[in-house]
């Protein structure tokens, strides 16, 4: 029992307790911002606790509906005519991530350099801090989980900073101060002075304290804070009104072709979200587990199924709560699963106690959650490992906060794409020149274990920088790979070489041949190696 489930209880209990007040806005906000009901939200934060927690490989990965799919949400819901039928192309998507699963797709995440990885949290870091910042002082016009610059109330995420000066609501305002000291005092000094400040999470208590205020001045003519900025989960009446609050889909639309077109958006969007997600966690995971990524593939999938089944959202795994859960402690999957029926759990019993939380609270929490995520250390960190790190970190930041998540990630790869073809044609790895001898005018060169097409110009650049009446020694005995497009350089090169004369030394690992007739004919001799 001492290695099992359960064993990490202490830690999972008080995580999931903080990913639950993170998750709670995020998933009313994101279906707000996706035109959505509230209660569609709650299903996907539920599902993605309960079900995809439990089948996930991840130790400490969140899932739940996530900010990267609500503009195409929106977008589709309009475009297929209901909700009932959107939720046919949730399902289908789920069925098309299990296809992916089945199919090892999830090799995939592991292609994404780090530098572009770091960029997408420290930019989720920054945005956070830049969307909560409204939230904070009470004005809540965005809605929660809207993290593009281009925002669904018509403003973008600076000019939204500078409106919020004109709505500062007092009250929201004191509370989030007082939320955010709680906090801070929490993290920086209580936590370490006893075990039931570690049990007893700052962020419960600074919601706590947030009920309490909203009571205690709900006549205040000054300090009332206005339902508009508290939460606001849907209370039903009664059992039937309670599951009233479920859409299923219309499976009558299955055969048009916009709705598979919606699945396979939403398959190919959340799958790759999700694979960016776990290779983000894994990082940010202090026990370095690796999550199966074939198998959280299967999980989401069976996850976006049920989920759409009963109207819920799409779900991905989110790097918000993931990353709340391991600030928190979480240490195992129990975390996920548990916030996941607290979600159910407290929507069913309390939500008339939720609906008195001030959103400013819960900014609080996440403000904490974005400056861990962002701190200012790291950008001197990625700046000291050299530009070909720090340049795709940096354009993967500013993309995601001028932009949104996934084309932040995409220019980050796209300039990490960029960097490694430049060091490529300068020739740092796959070429090199060991040394020259200027008295004989011999010249050794060694080409590396795999030289492609995008080496040619700098090969090309070398062999006509080779003087007269010179002798090349052509080292290849630890190429594993050499492009035929690199080859036929240096059939054209032997030719040239004559003219100049140039005596070229082949080495090999089957010998020394000097100016060989054919350098083709030489390669489709020689033995594959490995």
């Amino acid at each position: 029992m001492k290695n099992g489930l359960f064993s990490t209880l202490k830690n999972d209990i008080p995580s999931s307790i903080v990913v639950f007040f993170v998750a709670l806005p995020l998933c009313l906000g994101i279906a707000l911002a996706s035109g959505a009901p509230l209660f569609a939200g709650l299903i996907a934060g539920i599902v993605g606790g309960i079900v995809v927690g439990s089948l996930s490989g991840s130790k400490i990965g969140v899932s739940g509906p996530a900010a990267g799919l609500a503009a195409i949400v929106l977008t589709a819901i309009g475009t297929l005519g209901a909700y009932e039928n959107f939720l046919v192309a949730v399902v289908l998507g789920g069925i098309i991530q299990i296809v992916f699963g089945i199919l090892r797709a999830g090799i995939i995440g592991y292609y994404f350099p780090s530098s572009v990885i770091k960029g997408m949290l420290t930019g989720i870091g920054i945005i956070i801090i830049l969307k909560q910042i409204p939230h904070f002082f009470g004005y809540d016009a965005d809605p929660e989980g809207d993290f593009s610059f281009l925002q669904t109330d018509g403003e973008t995420t600076f000019s939204e900073i500078f409106k919020m000066l004109d709505f500062i609501q007092p009250g929201s305002a004191i509370i989030g101060i007082v939320g955010l000291l709680i906090l801070l005092l929490w993290d920086k000094v209580l936590s370490k002075k006893g075990k039931i400040f570690q049990i007893i999470q700052g962020p419960l208590v600074a919601v706590a304290a947030g009920i309490i205020f909203y009571v205690l001045t709900r006549t205040n003519e000054n300090l009332a804070i206005a339902s508009t900025h508290l939460v606001s989960v849907p209370v039903p009446e009664d059992a039937a009104s309670f599951l009233g609050q479920f859409s299923f889909p219309n499976f009558s639309v299955l055969m048009n072709p916009q709705v598979w077109v919606v699945a396979f958006t939403i398959a190919l969007v959340a799958s790759l979200e999700t694979l960016l997600c776990v290779e983000a966690t894994d990082k940010l995971d202090p026990n370095k587990n690796v999550t199966p990524t074939n198998r959280e593939l299967l999980a989401q999938g069976t996850g976006n199924i049920i989920s759409g089944l009963i109207g819920g959202l799409p779900i991905t795994q989110v790097i918000v709560r993931s990353s709340a859960n391991i600030q928190s402690g979480g240490r195992s999957k129990l975390s996920a699963i548990i916030h996941g029926f607290l979600l159910l759990i407290s929507i069913i019993i309390i939500p008339k106690l939720l609906n008195m939380i001030p959103l400013s609270v819960l900014a609080a929490v996440l403000l904490i959650v974005g400056y861990k995520l962002a701190k200012p250390a790291l950008f001197k960190q990625m700046y000291d490992l050299g530009w070909k790190q720090f340049i795709p970190f940096t354009v993967t930041v500013l993309g995601i906060i001028f932009i949104d998540l996934l084309y932040g990630i995409g220019l980050g790869l796209g300039v990490g794409i960029v960097v490694i073809l430049i060091k490529s044609f300068q020739n740092s790895h796959f070429l090199h020149k060991e040394g020259e001898d200027v008295d004989d005018n011999r010249i050794k060169m060694t080409l590396a274990e795999e030289v492609t097409f995008f080496n040619k110009g700098a090969i090309l650049k070398e062999l006509d920088a080779l003087p007269e009446n010179s002798y090349l020694d052509l080292d290849i005995t630890k190429t594993r790979f050499l492009d035929h497009d690199v080859v036929e350089i240096l059939e054209d090169f032997a030719y040239k070489a004559k003219e100049r004369n140039i005596t070229i030394k082949l080495i090999s690992e089957r010998g020394i041949v000097e100016n060989p007739p054919s350098y083709i004919e030489f390669f489709k001799l020689r033995p594959a190696k490995g």
